[in-house]
């Protein structure tokens, strides 16, 4: 990725979770810029919210489960190199990224079938993940799809 700022190469968006700016902009910002930029790229989907209800706006109608499913494997060449990282310890940013970006998919699905079903949100949002074989991961997020209007 670039930065919007300064035009310096930085790692992904998973990796400080903006797609904007990389970390030496961020740090030197103020702390509205920053809750602006955090706020922008976190907020990708509003109207998803692990709760079962929205504040200020009010169900008018359930439309069921809806799910975004992801099944990703490993590569020989990632898993090598977390291995080396996995050697000095701490994060490792190769699975940490793999995963992030991966549970990002599964929301941007289960979003989408949403939408596709003529909802305005997904309430009670949970995301799971089950090895389906060595190396082979699914990763499923899941909520109740609903339509919802401000309340009164």
């Amino acid at each position: 990725m670039r930065c919007g700022r300064c035009g310096k190469e930085y790692p992904s968006e998973y990796y400080f979770k903006t797609d904007t700016v990389c970390l030496d902009c961020f740090g030197k910002m103020s702390s509205e810029e920053q809750k602006s930029t955090v706020l922008h790229s976190l907020m990708k989907h509003p109207m998803t919210s692990t709760t079962f209800g929205i504040e200020g706006y009010r169900v008018v109608k359930q439309l069921g489960v809806v799910r975004g499913v992801i099944v990703r494997s490993r590569s020989v060449i990632g898993t090598l190199g977390a291995s080396l990282q996995t050697v000095f310890g701490g994060n490792i940013t190769l699975f940490s990224e793999l995963c992030e970006k991966t549970r990002a998919e599964a929301c941007d699905m289960m979003v989408a079938h949403a939408q596709q079903i003529g909802a305005n949100a997904v309430l009670g949002v949970r995301y799971d993940a089950t090895e389906v074989m060595d190396g082979v991961t699914e990763v499923l997020c899941y909520g109740t799809a609903a339509i919802v209007e401000q309340a009164k």
